[in-house]
């Protein structure tokens, strides 16, 4: 599978970034063709203590032609413009990746061992 992961930083105003995550990145995502599922987070804290993020989007494909066919739509279009403002200030980061998947035995290790 092929994920885009956005991050989006903790800031001032969280009223704000949870309206434009629901009512636009979310609203955006969820109409690109080929998309497989999603995964919404919210950042809790890290091991050091707090963390700089608040919310973690991924969006997962099939494969990065699939993707890549996606963000030329137009939701997609429309998700790189509506998105490009807050990466612009830092606000978000995102990425591409290869993503594997593994199913794991009851004991959080692989049953023959």
């Amino acid at each position: 599978m092929y994920k885009f992961t956005t991050l989006y930083r903790q800031v001032d105003d969280l009223e704000l970034l949870d309206s434009f995550f629901s009512n636009v990145h979310l609203q955006l995502a969820e109409q690109l063709p080929g998309l497989i599922k999603t995964e919404v987070s919210r950042v809790l804290g890290k091991p050091a203590g707090e963390s700089r993020y608040y919310l973690t989007y991924e969006l997962y494909f099939e494969s990065k032609t699939a993707f890549e066919d996606a963000m030329k739509s137009k939701p997609g279009v429309q998700l790189m413009i509506n998105l490009t403002p807050w990466a612009q200030k830092r606000l978000v980061t995102w990425f591409y990746a290869e993503s594997f998947e593994g199913e794991m035995g009851g004991n959080g290790r692989d049953e023959e061992e």
